[in-house]
């Protein structure tokens, strides 16, 4: 059964101005210690897939946060919520602390999907309980 959908769009020139203006200061407010290791590793070979990494993981947080219903308040915060990849390359979540402790605690399972193109970055999340509460 649903629980929520959630999708979002990000304008790299956005992700791109924050960086410029913050540095690396808005990217370890939005991501994980190891998304931030990815990021910076891909940045600072190919500076662009920085930004398109940067922006879909925020794109993808998005979108998950607005499938729960929560929005950016608590337990949803940034660091708790982690896009990783599978060995496949399929995109995934990862949560932790008191996020993966309430996402569980409701039975819920997550699926996303994330897009980038020259301007723009893309999610879609669908959430579903695993079995009727």
């Amino acid at each position: 059964m649903i629980y929520g959908i959630g999708n979002d769009i990000c304008d790299l020139r956005r992700i791109r101005e924050s960086i410029a203006r913050h540095g690396d200061r808005f990217a370890q407010k939005i991501l994980s210690d190891a998304e931030f290791n990815v990021w910076k590793a891909r940045g600072e070979r190919w500076p662009e897939r920085g930004v398109s990494y940067l922006a879909t993981r925020f794109s993808a947080k998005e979108s998950f946060s607005k499938a729960i219903g929560l929005g950016m308040r608590m337990p949803m915060t940034w660091k708790l919520c982690e896009i990783a990849s599978l060995p496949s390359g399929k995109p995934t979540i990862v949560l932790h602390g008191s996020l993966k402790e309430w996402f569980e605690s409701r039975q819920l399972t997550a699926h996303i999907s994330v897009s980038d193109e020259t301007d723009y970055a893309a999610s879609f999340c669908v959430v579903e309980v695993k079995q009727p509460i």
